[in-house]
């Protein structure tokens, strides 16, 4: 047979890249990305002027299809394959990224009469303006004896769907009832491409509570939550669940004319982006388990009965691997934690010393921190820049630096930095374990990955475990094109079996991270530190919220 191709979208928080990948092994043949014109709306509307509240997370729908437009058609110039030769098309987005759309699918946003009310805007899945609603949310399962159910594992955040759409109510409720549905962004993109109804099955597990056995939770659960949402189910979230691997619908005749590829072929149903990173990473079986590097993280290990606590998500089964409940969980901040460090606390005289040894400042902070032994600066840490997820989930915790001198220097807090999330990991990986999952192997992609060794050598010692490298800088894109593979099957040239799909399009590099147990056993008494310290400002003494309110 002919070579076959399938394209991978992936949509982050502040571009959507694409790829263009050969069924047979997997190899890229083009790639090509956009950043978003509007980028991430944490301050102002696009008017300039109507402010944003803090924590307040928006972006603007029109730049996701900019992204097909400008996207697909470069990857198919660059690519040079005939159209008829592409046989789907895979999508994955960050969640929960909801919108308000009217009944043809137009965004609330788009409409003159709402383009300066903020509900009506997509919310970043880091909204997090909705944690009073969280809060409330989880005051009622508490109250109820519900926070043992795995569909809530215990405590929700603000990233989930139904407190942004509590807020939407609360603060502006015309754009509730104006709303003919409320879509995760990905679903939105897949109903423009195809017109087809259906929504994910990732999308809906994850972040809105459905599973195969119940469905979404009962009118009475909403409508005790609010009154106004008893009906939210049904008139706000229609459409039958899709599976990971299953064509949503086909390519409408006018976006096949817009992209440049054929009509009618499959569009898989879209998947959350970091989760599709786990095809992508490889990742096939229980013996496995994934971790994305990004400008957060996210860790996903396989097992076969539901659990979620503490931040831990897992109650609903093939939302990622077939056969399988995924355990998912991570941490609010990682790259954007390096990030802000570098752009807001590092001396100009590292800047200078990074322009004269022609590196950036990443690298040069990382090489003199990689000189460093474990626990020499005598610094710890807390990674919860952007709030905690895992054990605590609570979005208003904040980041900490602790045993700070008049000797201390920047690289001794980059790396004090990249161990708390190192530490922040070990947390998840520690209570994956502690509900059965063994992986005997963990899996690791993300830009960071690729280019930051003594990074990956601190994950190593800190989890005690080797780390591989998936051998692609774009696994969550591949992932997508995995499952547009799957959707397409066997017959037009993809696959009808998703271990063969990843088996063939996948793989991983040779160099791995093996741990050092002598710093190993330095960071296990730095992690036991960690976690006390964790206790004392996030946990029972809350002095993270008492702050937080004076």
């Amino acid at each position: 047979m002919k070579e076959k191709y399938t394209i991978g979208l992936d949509y982050g928080t502040l571009s959507g890249r694409g790829i263009l990948v050969r069924c047979s092994d997997g190899k890229i043949l083009a790639g090509a990305v956009k950043e978003y014109s509007h980028g991430v709306m944490d301050q102002v509307l696009p008017d300039g002027t109507t402010k944003l509240p803090p924590a307040w997370a928006l972006e603007y729908p029109a730049d996701y299809l900019e992204v097909l437009r400008e996207v697909v058609p470069a990857i198919m110039k660059a690519g040079k394959v005939d159209k008829e030769d592409v046989i789907g098309i895979g999508i994955d987005f960050t969640s929960c990224t909801m919108l308000p759309i009217d009944k043809d699918a137009v965004p609330l946003c788009e409409k003159e009469a709402y383009k300066n009310r903020r509900n009506a805007y997509a919310k970043l899945w880091k909204h997090h303006g909705a944690q009073a609603q969280a809060d409330k949310i989880n005051a009622y399962l508490e109250e109820n004896g519900m926070t043992s159910l795995p569909r809530f594992g215990g405590k929700i955040s603000p990233e989930l769907l139904a407190p942004k759409v509590m807020e939407i109510l609360e603060e502006d409720p015309e754009i509730y009832e104006q709303a003919d549905e409320i879509l995760e962004a990905g679903d939105w993109l897949t109903r423009i491409l195809t017109g087809s109804h259906k929504r994910s099955v990732s999308m809906a597990g994850y972040k809105a509570w459905w599973n195969q056995e119940e469905g979404y939770p009962a009118e009475e659960f909403f409508r005790a939550l609010e009154p106004s949402m008893e009906h939210f189910v049904s008139e706000k979230l229609p459409g039958e669940i899709c599976g990971i691997g299953e064509a949503i619908g086909t390519l409408s005749a006018e976006w096949a004319q817009k992209l440049g590829l054929s009509e009618g072929i499959p569009v898989a149903s879209a998947v959350i982006d970091s989760h599709a990173g786990v095809p992508g990473s490889g990742v096939q079986n229980e013996s496995q388990m994934m971790l994305v590097l990004g400008t957060s993280s996210v860790i996903v290990g396989l097992g076969k009965q539901p659990y979620a606590e503490k931040g831990i998500c897992g109650a609903v089964r093939d939302a990622i691997v077939p056969g399988y409940y995924a355990l998912e969980s991570g941490l609010a901040c990682v790259g954007d934690l390096f990030g802000w460090y570098v752009d807001h606390m590092v001396p100009a005289t590292y800047e200078r010393e990074a322009r004269e040894e022609g590196s950036n400042i990443h690298q040069l902070l990382s090489r003199k921190a990689a000189e460093l032994k474990p626990g020499e600066s005598g610094l710890l840490a807390l990674d919860w820049w952007n709030g905690n997820k895992t054990p605590y989930v609570n979005a208003n915790l904040k980041g900490t630096l602790l045993g700070m001198t008049m000797t201390t220097r920047p690289e001794e807090i980059y790396r004090a930095l990249i161990e708390a999330t190192a530490f922040g990991t070990r947390t998840i990986v520690e209570l994956y374990e502690k509900n059965g999952l063994k992986a005997e192997e963990m899996i690791v992609s993300g830009g960071i990955a690729l280019k930051n060794p003594m990074l990956m050598q601190i994950y190593a010692d800190v989890l005690g475990k080797e780390l591989k490298i998936a051998d692609c800088d774009q696994a969550a894109a591949l992932g997508s094109a995995i499952y547009a593979a799957l959707a397409a099957g066997a017959a037009k040239g993809g696959y009808d079996s998703y271990e063969e799909a990843v088996k063939q399009m996948s793989k991983v590099k040779e160099h791995t991270y093996v741990p050092d147990m002598a710093a190993k056993k330095t960071y296990d008494s730095l992690y036991r530190l960690y976690q006390e310290l964790g206790s004392v400002l996030g946990g029972s003494r809350g002095i993270m919220e008492k702050l937080q309110k004076v």
